[in-house]
């Protein structure tokens, strides 16, 4: 069973994130074994200089990547990542549990993005969309997604 990462930054608070995605990580727990990092985001004044939020997300990029297994295939949720249908979902899935890395991983991050150091230490940048979403429905959608490649991969009509 292929083994599943999320490294996320922020901690969700709101209940209808939370329900969102304990269903569908309840779904994935027939598929895969789903591990969650919740990584605090770093504080920063209101309106922060280039310089200030460049800082923040090289502190967070440091807990970032001590959290990535060291044998994992680190996917990166980032705007200049390249978009995919979702029978990628499906083919990243089955690519991973036929290599010799069998660990996913994906990081999403917080308001701010992700430090370089993170984007270039991944395997692979992806994006869900040009259009701007919530980190953490970002991560409710990906979640989404990666249940549907395993429905995919079942022939499932879930996928339609």
């Amino acid at each position: 069973m292929l083994s599943v990462k999320f490294i996320c930054l922020g901690k969700m608070k709101e209940r209808f994130y939370l329900d969102a995605f304990a269903e569908y990580r309840k779904r994935l727990g027939a598929y895969c074994n789903l591990e969650l990092t919740e990584i605090g985001e770093q504080r920063l004044p209101e309106k922060p200089s280039r310089a200030e939020i460049d800082a923040a997300l090289e502190r967070e990029a440091g807990e970032i990547l001590k959290s990535i297994p060291a044998d994992a295939y680190v996917a990166a949720l980032c705007v200049e990542g390249k978009e995919q249908p979702s029978e990628f979902m499906a083919e990243l899935v089955e690519g991973r549990e036929n290599s010799g890395k069998p660990k996913l991983c994906f990081v999403v991050g917080g308001s701010y993005g992700l430090a370089e150091t993170v984007k270039n230490r991944a395997d692979f940048r992806l994006s869900m969309s040009k259009m701007t979403f919530p980190h953490h429905l970002a991560r409710i959608m990906l979640a989404e997604q990666l249940y549907r490649g395993y429905k995919i991969r079942e022939g499932s009509r879930y996928h339609k």
